[in-house]
């Protein structure tokens, strides 16, 4: 059997917001993990590389709505980003990722060193083994961006402007045989690039 989707209500999308203002409650984000609503149709949301949400082509300036939109923004298996509700799932375009890490914080030095990220929508994370960070190569420059994961499989890119003060932080260390460039957090050595591919000195 065919599973029909749902049609959307053009004149009222994500009806099942209410239902989430409800069930987050004063504090922590609704368990969208937990529910299994039908799919809709498109509703013309996305999300570009800045971070900035638009809704028909449009972008959404109020960040309370766009923090209730994060809230409930699921990143399926199926690869993916849906915002998800109560009585509806409805997917988002993606053009990067879901997030924008856009503030930094450094406490402790070398091994003990702890890297936290702040996004656009106010979630804070420290680079750990539950939230790693990763580097990918950009397709038109070969430069790297850097995603640390928030939660569940969503993550953030992290902006150029905090991945010059990362550079900063990195070091050289011995990884999986080869000198990798990379950086301390939370106890693990991130690695970037192998040093020899970026020029750096390993004397």
């Amino acid at each position: 059997m065919v599973k029909m989707k749902t049609p959307v209500d053009a004149a009222n999308p994500l009806k099942g917001l209410a239902q989430v203002r409800k069930s987050r409650g004063e504090k922590g984000l609704p368990p969208v993990h937990l529910w299994n609503p039908p799919l809709c149709g498109d509703i013309d949301m996305r999300i570009d590389r800045d971070g900035t949400w638009f809704y028909l082509g449009s972008p959404i300036g109020r960040k309370e709505l766009v923090k209730l939109f994060a809230s409930v923004l699921r990143h399926d298996e199926d690869g993916v980003h849906y915002l998800v509700t109560p009585v509806e799932k409805c997917s988002v375009e993606i053009e990067d990722a879901p997030f924008l890490a856009v503030r930094m914080k450094v406490t402790g030095v070398g091994k003990d060193q702890i890297i936290e990220f702040e996004t656009s929508v106010d979630d804070v994370v420290a680079v750990d083994e539950e939230h790693p960070l990763r580097f990918e190569t950009e397709q038109d420059t070969d430069g790297l961006k850097p995603y640390v994961l928030v939660r569940a499989r969503l993550e953030a890119l992290v902006n150029r402007a905090l991945f010059y003060d990362l550079v900063a932080l990195g070091v050289v260390e011995s990884h999986n045989g080869d000198d990798w460039f990379g950086v301390w957090s939370s106890g693990v050595f991130w690695p970037m690039a192998l040093a020899k591919d970026i020029g750096v000195d390993v004397e």
